[in-house]
Order: C-alpha cells, then structure tokens, then sequence
C-alpha cells in the first residue's frame, strides 16, 4: 500500500503561447523560464491568479488563462512563500534553474 505524500495547491496564470507549451507537455509541466525570466512564480490563491491573468495577460495576448496543479510539499519547503504586494498576493518564487524539478514535483493531473 503505497501512502499519499503531501501537495499543496497551487495556480499559474498564463497567455496562450505559455498555455500551448503546457498542453504540448500533456499538462504534465511549465516551460523553460526566458532569459530574462530568472523567476517562475506560481501563486496560492485562485483568485490572485485570476486577476493576474485579467489584469496582465489579457491586456498583453487577449486572453488569460488559469491553471491548477498539485506540487509536493516536500519540494515547497526549500522555499519562502513571498508576499508580493498585499497579504493575499502570495507566491512562490522558484529560480529558472529549478524549473525542471519543480515540474517533477507536479502530482496527478487536472
């Protein structure tokens, strides 16, 4: 009987072009960070993804997205949460280099 680890819930807001990467990976993982990209940030809240995505990615691309995932919280703990603004502006900042394990850390599928 193999025993559940601990996740935590998180959200990423995205436009179309980084949607496109995640679906082309099977929902299974983010895409390299840009260069001038040294953060990935994904954030605690639902609501707080969705109005980065209303208010940064729509105006950017059109359209904004949302995503849910489920990441190990063993993997969580080498970091801070980040206050980013306001107490409910909550997020993770994961440095570009660790990207690939963050998305091994991903558990399930939504």
């Amino acid at each position: 009987m193999s025993v559940a680890k601990p996740t935590v819930a998180l959200w990423r807001p995205v436009g179309s072009q980084e949607l496109k990467l995640i679906e082309a990976s099977g929902m299974r993982a983010f895409p390299p960070r840009l260069p001038e990209q040294p953060i990935f940030y994904p954030v605690l809240s639902e609501a707080y993804a969705v109005q980065i995505a209303r208010d940064w990615n729509v105006p950017a691309s059109g359209k904004g997205f949302v995503t849910r995932f489920d990441v190990l919280k063993s993997f969580l703990d080498r970091y801070r949460v980040e206050h980013a603004g306001s107490k409910a502006h909550l997020e993770y900042w994961i440095p570009a280099e660790d990207l690939p394990e963050f998305n091994k850390s991903i558990v399930g599928s939504k």
